[in-house]
C-alpha cells in the first residue's frame, strides 16, 4: 500500500517538474521582434499623410518642457498634519 501512495506521489511531482522545467510554446514575440515586424508593414502614401499633417496645424509645435511644480507652503503644512 505505501508503495503505490509513494510511486502515485513520484509521478505527480515528476510531472509537475516536467512542466514547470518544460519550455513554454506560448511565448510572445520581444519587442524587438515587434518593431522590426511593424516596420516591414506598408507606410501610408505621401498624400494621405500631408494631407492629415495640413488637418492637424496644433501638433506640428514641440512639445513644452515638463517642469515639475514646486509645493507651496499652505500645501506642504497640510500634509505634516495629516
Amino acid at each position: 500500500m505505501s508503495d503505490l501512495v509513494k510511486q502515485i506521489v513520484t509521478s505527480v511531482v515528476e510531472n509537475v517538474i516536467k512542466e514547470l522545467l518544460g519550455k513554454s510554446h506560448g511565448k510572445t514575440a520581444s519587442k524587438r521582434k515587434k518593431r522590426q515586424v511593424a516596420a516591414k508593414k506598408p507606410r501610408p502614401s505621401v498624400s494621405a499623410v500631408s494631407a492629415k499633417k495640413t488637418t492637424s496645424a496644433r501638433a506640428a509645435r514641440p512639445a513644452r518642457k515638463q517642469v515639475s511644480k514646486r509645493r507651496t507652503t499652505l500645501s506642504r503644512s497640510k500634509q505634516r498634519s495629516v
